[in-house]
């Protein structure tokens, strides 16, 4: 077998040789053991912890009632970001996450499900990762890092975009948005087929599958598959959690049967308080009732008891995948490699308010195939999802939820953890403002890997665009982005963050498309606009906007555009071609048949009379 020296200085050429003989020199002289071995001092192992549509105060240690012990305890080993913003929508910011480059120049302008047809096509719009961008595996990979990836990927289905293309050596990966949690299904009426892959090849879940605990398994293999190499790895653990359909095994279910019944606004209220004295929000930060938020009262009791249920089916799933995390941890720890990890945790947006239901012709479809009983809500062969009210509370004590450019949809928790190096303090909760496109940054400074400088492999690529969270995880007070101006803009809901002010428009029917100005800083629920106060502010915020918006290529919507009538009409548009599939099929059959018959009655004429 070649050495690891060997290894590591013929792995790579030209920019990354550098890094690479030094981390082959540091890897030689760990000894190599039959069991696995602590990564080389400096070049930690990593751990990404990406959850999907967990609001700002669903994890117990930013406010949530429900039991996560096992991230608060990365919470208690390291940083707390509470004014840390990602994109409003999943695979904008997993492409941010993945590159350290913006979503419109990494080809995430918009996602396949919520782009409207008139953008189809145009630059930045690819709906799916670019290849004009470079991963955060593909560094650590030139690097000589191990690099593995499990659940979901959601930025392109084909052989050139698929996790193994794009630096990961090992990959168990789902193409889609999200898909059933108990079985290899997809979220009907949305996709043909749950599209599950392994190493970029069609891939067939086990018969006890259950998500957040498959892709922690899958992972652990795929960790010690390689821990005889002595190199360090790169774990990109993306559950399904909490993404539609709110599934969660009974047990799960049942310890929070006695919650919930007091409704959203109650929940709001209290997780609100609980971030206050938590230290995550300033106490007495005022909030605002969301229009969109359905009146508890108001609703009859079967409906309040039915609605009580998803939630507590929302908190069960929450506990099982933080309790997948914590057997992640356990493992780490057994093996050596734990004190040595940086750990990642983070949301892709804010919670889901989209009710499935809210439209005849989906109740008719959804309740044919599913089992939309009382009993079933949360289970296997179930489709519940936790709608406006309860995303109110999820966001608490934000305003709005995914998809829009409100902080609730925007804001969402960060933990950053590296338990045995005392460069990264422990419970602390940093208050300036970080973005999802400095994670990059951040991993490559404390891996000892350097950044590519807009080039790789001989062609010219985006470069990063974040800036390095490392400061702020050592002490330093405010953002490392200063009075930097940085803007988002996502299905027409658009900001632009610049110290502790926010520039935001909302398009209905979260918004009515006028922007407001807000200090984020003392003000996260966003009360009080500030825009008539600030005209000097206001005017050059906006016109900050405008710059990022030309240089990104952000289009403008359509009339009347919203991302929830879009993701309808794409499932509909989705079930009319598979109807008209079957259908074709169905009447090829038919003339198939009848062209036989006419064959068989023709040879009957034609044949001699006896």
């Amino acid at each position: 077998m070649p050495s690891t020296f060997a290894w590591g200085v013929n792995r790579r050429r030209g920019a990354r040789r550098a890094a690479a003989l030094a981390l082959g020199i540091s890897l030689l002289v760990s000894p190599l053991a039959a069991a696995p071995a602590p990564a080389p001092a400096g070049h930690p192992n990593i751990v990404l912890l990406v959850a999907d549509d967990w609001g700002f105060s669903d994890v117990g240690s930013f406010g949530a009632g429900y039991a996560t012990p096992n991230i608060d305890a990365l919470a208690r080993a390291g940083v707390r970001f509470s004014n840390f913003h990602v994109s409003g929508s999943c695979s904008p910011t997993r492409a941010m996450l993945q590159t350290g480059v913006m979503n419109h120049r990494s080809g995430l302008g918009n996602m396949p499900e919520t782009i409207p047809p008139e953008h189809v096509g145009k630059p930045g719009y690819d709906t799916v990762m670019n290849h004009r961008v470079v991963t955060i595996a593909e560094m650590l990979g030139a690097a000589g890092y191990r690099t593995y990836f499990t659940g979901k990927w959601h930025l392109g289905s084909d052989a050139t975009r698929l996790p193994g293309a794009r630096g990961y050596d090992r990959a168990f990966s789902l193409a889609d948005a999200g898909a059933d949690n108990f079985e290899q299904r997809p979220i009907e009426g949305m996709y043909d087929e749950a599209r599950w892959t392994e190493d970029g090849k069609p891939a067939t879940l086990p018969k006890n599958y259950y998500s957040s605990r498959f892709v922690v398994d899958k992972m652990i293999d795929y960790i010690d598959s390689g821990a005889a190499s002595g190199r360090p790895f790169l774990a990109s653990v993306n559950f399904l959690a909490n993404h539609i359909p709110v599934q969660a095994p009974d047990s799960d279910i049942a310890r929070y049967s006695a919650m919930y019944h007091d409704g959203w606004t109650a929940l709001r209220e209290a997780r609100a308080r609980r971030a206050a004295e938590l230290g995550i929000v300033p106490a007495g930060a005022p909030r605002v009732t969301m229009a969109t938020t359905p009146d508890w009262s108001k609703l009859s009791k079967d409906e309040r008891k039915a609605a009580a249920r998803v939630m507590q089916a929302y908190a069960g799933m929450a506990s099982a995948m933080d309790r997948e995390v914590g057997r992640l941890v356990a493992h780490l720890k057994a093996t050596g490699q734990y004190e040595n990890t940086v750990f990642v945790f983070l949301s892709d947006n804010g919670p889901e308010p989209t009710d499935p239901y809210n439209r005849l012709r989906n109740r008719i479809f959804l309740n044919l195939a599913y089992d939309t009983s009382f009993a079933n809500i949360g289970r296997r062969n179930s489709l519940s999802a936790i709608g406006p009210g309860w995303a109110s509370a999820a966001a608490s004590p934000l305003s709005g939820y995914k998809f829009s450019a409100a902080e609730g949809g925007l804001r969402v928790p960060l933990i950053i953890a590296w338990p045995g190096n005392g460069r990264v303090r422990a419970s602390v909760i940093s208050n300036g403002f970080a973005h999802v496109t400095d994670i990059v940054p951040t991993l490559a400074e404390l891996a000892g890997v350097p950044l590519h400088g807009g080039t790789w492999n001989g062609r010219a690529v985006e470069p990063v665009a974040g800036r390095s969270l490392v400061p702020m995880l050592e002490g330093m007070d405010g953002s490392v982005h200063g009075d930097a101006p940085l803007g988002y803009e996502l299905s027409g809901n658009a900001a632009l963050f610049r110290g502790d002010y926010k520039l935001v428009r909302n398009l209905p029917p979260t918004g009515d498309g006028q922007w407001r100005l807000y200090n984020i800083r003392t003000d996260p629920g966003e009360t009080q606009d500030l825009a008539a106060a600030m005209p000097d502010r206001f005017a050059a915020m906006q016109a900050d906007y405008r710059s990022f918006a030309k240089e990104n290529g952000v289009l403008d919507m359509p009339p009347g555009y919203t991302a929830d009538a879009q993701i309808n009409r794409y499932a509909w548009e989705q079930q009319g071609r598979k109807r008209a599939i079957q259908a074709g099929a169905v009447l090829a059959a038919i003339v198939a048949v009848l062209i036989a018959l006419i064959r068989v009655w023709r040879r009957r004429r034609k044949a001699p009379k006896r």
